[in-house]
């Protein structure tokens, strides 16, 4: 070979070399330290990156924790590991882990296929925010469930299926991590992340029909009508734009089977959840 070649071969390879040189000065100048608190943080977390504790993802929620103080630490939360993940978490940082009730989605809508039957036939795209924007829905609720399951897709853990027989979600308490999926893509505002009593229970009104009751019950028989029933039985019970609110921090247990038993229609949902492993903070 000529002396060109290897000349050139010389060139190439100390460009190369300089180069290699050069990046390694500058990675080592401009690197960010690594915060071994973080790391720490990051490894016990479950990787879902789903966003239900409010950051993009688990290395975002895991940068949060580690620069908390022991009072702004009480507001983070990771759904899907739960107070078992916190308490790891807590101990990386030597803060005390605040005790939280279990929570699990609901839909605030009982409009099955025999209760909601269907009036006009949708012809569009089987998605429920299409159909939000196109249509009233099958069953003509304004406010009821369209039935076609986006939230279903987007569940990372396999905790919502429709019910063949009904034609509604249903939510797998023991595979629901509240992570809020459904929350957000729900065009109608139908799921709630609430809290599970101690016995597993939980009492919610299925209905977000807005109209008078005479109308809504043409759409739904198992619509709310504001009859105002489950608000003779317990005065923290609204009735507000014709429908029926029960919070979160009614108990289950003391008003949960009357308030069941009292609604004429069938709106008000009164159930145990599938018993979950308790988790000790």
């Amino acid at each position: 070979m000529s002396d060109i070649f290897w000349l050139n071969i010389l060139i190439i390879g100390g460009i190369a070399l300089c180069s290699a040189i050069l990046l390694h000065i500058t990675a080592k100048k401009f690197s960010i330290p690594t915060d071994v608190k973080e790391d720490q943080i990051d490894a016990v977390l479950p990787q879902a990156n789903c966003g239900g504790c409010g950051f993009a993802g688990c290395r975002d929620f895991a940068r949060a924790c580690a620069h908390s103080t022991p009072t702004n630490f009480s507001t983070l939360y990771c759904p899907v590991g739960k107070s078992d993940v916190m308490q790891k978490v807590s101990r990386i940082l030597g803060y005390n882990a605040q005790a939280r009730k279990e929570t699990c989605a609901v839909l605030h809508c009982n409009g099955s296929c025999q209760a909601a039957p269907q009036k006009i036939n949708y012809e569009g795209l089987k998605n429920c925010r299409v159909a939000h924007l196109t249509t009233v829905g099958e069953s003509e609720c304004p406010d009821g469930c369209l039935r076609f399951g986006d939230c279903v897709s987007v569940c990372q853990f396999g905790a919502l299926s429709i019910d063949k027989d009904t034609g509604l979600p249903v939510v797998d308490a023991n595979k629901c991590t509240s992570c809020g999926a459904c929350v957000n893509i729900c065009p109608r505002h139908l799921f709630e992340i609430r809290p599970i009593s101690e016995n597993n229970q939980q009492v919610y009104v299925a209905c977000q029909n807005k109209q008078k009751g005479a109308v809504a019950r043409k759409n739904c028989k198992n619509a709310c009508i504001a009859c105002k029933k489950c608000a003779l039985i317990c005065p923290e019970i609204t009735i507000e734009n014709n429908l029926s609110d029960i919070p979160s921090s009614i108990s289950p247990q003391e008003f949960g089977q009357k308030l069941k038993e009292t609604c004429p229609t069938g709106a008000i949902i009164y159930q145990t959840q599938v018993k979950r492993e308790k988790k000790n903070v």
